[in-house]
């Protein structure tokens, strides 16, 4: 397993990296990639954290599985690789996008450009088995993404937490939310967006957040 990750994400997390629950974690994702089809690549495990540097966070949106499908994960949340259709979570995003900006479809569902802007697109669980959704669940990277939510939380200030459903929206517990900002809303698969994600404005909103604080707004 490739452990790529940018200085500064490197140096917050030392204690987590030399946690034994870290340890065991990394010997059982390993041992997966040795014997199973394990999506993302493992050169991309970590790739939100090697685009979105901690001193640049500016918006973090949470997901909770890689995408478990062919070419489609590639270490950012929601986001897929050039070329891959739009799963539909992905669609819907967009679809609000161009409700609240504006936006026209993007010709590629990589995200990677928000990511290089400030935007962390964190999955609570960072691998999965090919075809097999919510497979490395309960294996140690909850722990793990939580403790990078926290960190965020305490050595930040002035983030926007976009938590899209139940899931998501339980970590607010670990968000301080006199130093941040949480915009809460459905999550935006077909079978909860028409219940608030289209319509919620979070683009917007969160644009409007960061530039009220002298900081300069996402280009989505």
């Amino acid at each position: 397993m490739d452990v790529k990750i940018e200085p500064s994400w490197k140096s917050a997390l030392k204690h987590v990296f030399q946690q034994d629950s870290f340890l065991n974690l990394v010997s059982f994702v390993k041992d997966e990639y040795s014997e199973e089809k394990i999506y993302p690549e493992g050169k991309d495990i970590f790739n939100a954290f090697w685009h979105c540097p901690l001193e640049e966070v500016k918006v973090v949106i949470l997901g909770q599985d890689p995408y478990h499908g062919p070419g489609q994960a590639h270490g950012l949340s929601f986001s897929v690789k050039p070329g891959i259709p739009f799963p539909p979570s992905l669609l819907n995003i967009f679809k609000e996008l161009k409700s609240d900006l504006g936006l026209d479809l993007p010709s590629t569902g990589d995200l990677t450009r928000w990511a290089d802007q400030g935007v962390f697109l964190l999955n609570a669980t960072l691998t999965v088995r090919a075809h097999q959704a919510g497979s490395h669940q309960k294996k140690g990277w909850e722990e793990f993404t939580d403790e990078v939510i926290k960190t965020i939380s305490e050595k930040r200030e002035n983030v926007v937490f976009l938590l899209w459903g139940a899931y998501a929206q339980k970590k607010s517990v670990l968000i301080d939310s006199s130093k941040h900002v949480i915009l809460k809303a459905p999550h935006p698969s077909p079978l909860s967006a028409h219940r608030g994600f289209l319509g919620c404005k979070h683009f917007s909103k969160a644009n409007e957040f960061l530039v009220s604080r002298g900081l300069k707004p996402i280009v989505w």
